[in-house]
């Protein structure tokens, strides 16, 4: 399992990196304020680190306990995507709504945007950063070693 200064590390990092590329991209994409969509990316990446912490948490435990490891699996790191930015997802939209002024439709749109985003960089990031600093229980880095 991750040590609480890895999980911190992982989901900081997420959150920074996150919010570098996603806030001008919906800021242009939706023609929203650049400041206003700032803030609710900061609100957005707030709560999202949050639950980062929480879900890989429990993710992992669940996955150890059903799996006897923590390795991720393709099809496991799919459902690991999908089923966070669900949770956040439902977590975040009356925020979007209420912050940017705007119905529930126009936010669920704003949201599936970010999720859609979201999901291919959680993706994309988890196996970078697994791949940079495996987990000792993964056996990922034993499979590493034994390539060479």
């Amino acid at each position: 399992m991750r040590t609480i200064k890895d999980r911190i590390r992982q989901a900081i990092s997420f959150e920074v990196i996150g919010l570098l590329l996603s806030i001008p991209l919906a800021a242009f994409t939706f023609g929203y304020d650049l400041g206003k969509t700032g803030v609710l990316g900061v609100v957005g990446a707030t709560m999202a680190t949050m639950w980062n912490y929480v879900f890989n948490l429990a993710f992992d435990h669940g996955l150890k306990r059903l799996t006897g490891s923590t390795r991720k699996t393709l099809p496991v790191r799919f459902v690991h995507a999908i089923s966070f930015e669900l949770g956040l997802m439902i977590a975040f939209l009356p925020v979007i709504a209420w912050w940017m002024g705007i119905g529930l439709i126009e936010a669920l749109i704003v949201d599936v945007a970010f999720v859609l985003f979201y999901l291919v960089y959680a993706f994309v990031f988890t196996w970078c950063y697994d791949t940079v600093f495996p987990d000792p229980d993964s056996g990922e880095e034993l499979d590493t070693r034994a390539q060479h």
